[in-house]
Order: C-alpha cells, then structure tokens, then sequence
C-alpha cells in the first residue's frame, strides 16, 4: 500500500481489508470528493449467526478505523462523524480527509500493518505472549472507548472453554446454521468473499495451545452506536498485535448465542457487552482471505 497514492483511494483499500464474520464484507461506499461514506450492506449480514447485524457493524467500524488510519499515514487528518442520519440506518459513518497532517511512526506502521494483517485459525506454538504486548493491547481497545479483558484468573479459561465447547455444539446441531456456514465456505480461490479451506483452523477448541492467551472485547452500552466504536477498538487491537507479530484468532461462537454472551460476561467481570473473544499467540504465517476490490463496493457521486 503506497500512501503517496490519492488519500480516499488508498483509504478503500485499506477499508475493504477489515475482518468480518465468514469474511462476508457488509459494507459498501460512497465517495464525494473528499468525503466517504460508509454503508452496512443488509445483504451480507448473516441472518442465523448474526441476525441483529451486531457482527457486521462491528465489522464495518473496523473498516472505519481502516479508513481513519490510512487517511492519517497518507497526511491528510480524518473528521468521523458516526450514525450521520436517523432517516438512514444503513449509512454508519461519514469520514472526511480534511487539512494536512505530518503522520507518527505509529500512525504509518498501524496503516502498514493493514495489508498484513490475519485471521490466524492455526494452532499457535508454546510461546507466551509477553506481558508488554499485553498491556499494549489493552492500551489500543482503551483508546477506542472499549475494554479488554485477559482471561487469566485461575481456573476461568478453563471455564471460558466450557462455553466455548457448548456454543460449537448448539451451532453444529443448528441445521439453518450450517448451512448458511456452508454458503460462506469457499473453494481456495473460487471468489472474492468467504473463508477458503486453506484458511480453516483446528477448530473452536484451543486446547492444542499450551499457553494460550485469551481475551474478550467489551463495550459500555450495546447500542449501534457501541458497536460501531467497539469495531474500530477491534481493528486497532488486532493491528498492533500484528505490528508486535503477534497472531490472533477469532472465538466468534460464545458471543453469537445470547444465554453464552451473557455468560461470558459474567466470567470476565468486565463493564459492559462482550462483543468479540480473541485468541492470541504465535504461529506460522496465515494466507490471506480474498476481498472485493474496493471499486466493486464503491460508488463516486457524479456532479455536473
């Protein structure tokens, strides 16, 4: 990614590279001049995992946080403004590139990192992740108005993985659900949206990680609002976990069933909505799931 580039060009293309459940994209654009707008696509949002959209919102404010961060190392400051019109729930976020701004080291190795950034579903090595990538990780959620959560204490990832184990089986016994997962499965290379079986994991278990690290994302209230920030805390959590080349995965099942969120907040005596559990460690290099190019999701207002 060359941030000499058109700053809104270069900021779809960073946008288009968030995560998102079964890699489904729920998002698409709108570009005026200097403005973009980001749109949740009701289309793409998975009616038996997700069937509030709390998933694709999450997803669509990481694709933000993409934009915001892009905008930034391509000199140019962004201006959000969330939830714009009441009139149209689809429309999440208007992002500006306004006046010049001189990019930090950290701004431009956050955008970098975008490009490189993975979904790691692999077993992880015995290496533990060392408390100052985990202090730095907590730092990036608090930044975004959010709360991190490392399930440490005794005993509570061991009960986490009961939660864990309990959701897969309720999803594998769920007809509708497997299906839709089946929609989302990809042959390696068959198209642009979806998991590819090259990037499938061992499973939702992690017992194959002697020394893992576990952590839950909350959120203060659980309002579309929460969920939009709570998306933009996830990217920049998973972003400087990859700038300290840390791997991290997502353990999406407890969350996507109400009576186990409710659960795993309460195992982790967090404020808030438990929006997302994550799985870090270090691993072997994860291939890259495929996107739509930003201009198959973009549309430019034409004037004249």
């Amino acid at each position: 990614m060359s941030f000499a580039q058109d700053p809104v060009r270069v900021a779809l293309d960073a946008a288009v590279r968030a995560p998102s459940p079964h890699n489904s994209q729920p998002w698409r654009f709108e570009v005026d001049g200097d403005r973009i707008g980001v749109f949740l696509d009701p289309d793409r949002i998975l009616k038996v995992a997700d069937p509030d959209g709390r998933e694709a919102r999450l997803a669509c404010g990481a694709a933000v946080l993409n934009v915001r961060l892009a905008l930034r190392a391509a000199g140019r400051t962004p201006v959000v403004h969330l939830l714009p019109r009441r009139d149209v729930p689809e429309h999440l976020a208007t992002v500006w590139a306004r006046g010049r701004v001189t990019p930090t080291p950290d701004d431009v190795a956050l955008a970098r990192a975008i490009a490189y950034r993975r979904s790691n579903r692999r077993a992880f090595t015995a290496r533990e992740v060392p408390v100052w990538v985990r202090q730095a990780l907590v730092r990036a959620a608090t930044e975004e108005g959010a709360h991190l959560a490392v399930v440490g204490r005794s005993g509570q990832l061991d009960e986490l993985g009961v939660l864990l184990r309990e959701a897969e089986r309720l999803q594998r016994e769920d007809l509708a659900f497997q299906d839709e997962l089946r929609q989302w499965t990809a042959s390696d290379g068959a198209r642009d949206d979806g998991v590819p079986a090259s990037a499938a994991g061992a499973g939702p278990e992690w017992p194959f990680d002697r020394k893992p690290m576990v952590a839950v994302l909350s959120s203060y209230t659980d309002t579309r609002l929460a969920q939009l920030r709570a998306g933009q805390a996830l990217q920049r959590v998973l972003l400087r976990a990859t700038t300290a080349g840390v791997s991290v995965s997502f353990l999406s099942q407890p969350v996507e069933i109400p009576a186990l969120r409710a659960a795993v907040a309460r195992l982790v005596s967090a404020p808030g909505n438990p929006q997302v559990v994550l799985r870090f460690g270090y691993g072997f290099a994860a291939p890259a799931t495929r996107r739509r190019p930003a201009e198959a999701v973009t549309r430019y207002t034409v004037h004249g």
